[in-house]
């Protein structure tokens, strides 16, 4: 029996090239970045440079524990942070998107609209707002300031509210009021455990988001100790000749915990921004 060889299309080919180039492209920063911290700035500098890692890292780590003694500090500070807005925002984003998808109230398409136009706005607009109102209530230089203005997002709650709506019928929630549950009951012990997965792909998001910020504490955040990694590391670039190895090695440090989070929940962030996709 003859055996069919399929032939691939030459746009086939084409897309392949370009999934392959663009993986490329968007991978290249890290894998210089690991290289790099293995690397001294001479090396780093020369031209070509470095492509395969050296031998520096730990003189590397060294000398950034020297200009920079609190970095261990500013991890931990980074980790408290973003756990702490993560954990307000899976909070606080499941129980606004569940009170849009589930009650009918006065204004609440006006209001969903306010909301989603807010995710339109550049992030600079509200930053010189924000110090001010941050340096009227006295919370300068204070972990509140970087916590509570992102307790919420309008992604969560938008997220939250379409994966509520079609993956929870309303008849599950009358039948619990009718057994005699509280709404805040209906919330905590029924509709959270149905929507784990679009939690953990927005705890994800949000983690990560929060972890990467540097606009945030910029504006708010005065001493070196309470700084978050992204803005220590910044300051490095402020102390002489830039220690362009160090820097390399408090990134790939900096960065290890979210390649670790991200390898094993990225099946479940795919699944939660999808399984909400298609209402069955």
């Amino acid at each position: 029996m003859a055996i069919v060889q399929k032939r691939v299309s030459p746009s086939r080919w084409f897309a392949y090239f370009v999934v392959v180039a663009g993986s490329v492209i968007m991978l290249a920063p890290f894998w210089f970045m690991f290289v790099f911290a293995t690397h001294t700035n001479t090396e780093i500098l020369s031209v070509p440079p470095p492509l395969w890692f050296g031998s520096a890292f730990l003189d590397n780590v060294a000398l950034l524990l020297q200009k920079l003694p609190y970095f261990w500090h500013n991890l931990g500070w980074s980790f408290y942070i973003a756990i702490a807005v993560t954990a307000l925002n899976l909070f606080f984003c499941s129980l606004a998107g569940y009170a849009f998808a589930m009650y009918h109230f006065r204004f609440k398409e006006r209001l969903f609209a306010v909301i989603m136009a807010t995710v339109m706005l550049p992030a600079f607009v509200g930053m010189i707002p924000t110090a001010l109102v941050m340096s009227w209530l006295g919370w300068m230089n204070q972990p509140k300031a970087l916590i509570v203005p992102s307790a919420c997002s309008a992604f969560g709650i938008f997220m939250m509210r379409q994966y509520i709506t079609t993956a929870i019928p309303r008849e599950l929630a009358e039948a619990a009021r009718i057994d005699g549950c509280s709404e805040f009951g209906i919330y905590w012990r029924i509709v959270l455990p149905l929507i784990s997965p679009a939690l953990g792909t927005l705890g994800l998001v949000t983690f990560i988001g929060t972890w990467n910020n540097f606009a945030g504490p910029l504006i708010v955040i005065r001493d070196m100790e309470m700084f978050t990694v992204p803005l220590a590391l910044r300051a490095l670039q402020g102390t002489g000749m830039v220690p362009w190895g160090a820097i390399s090695a408090g990134s790939a440090i900096a960065v290890l915990p979210l390649l670790v989070l991200f390898v094993i929940s990225s099946r479940r962030l795919i699944a939660g921004l999808t399984s909400g996709a298609i209402k069955g």
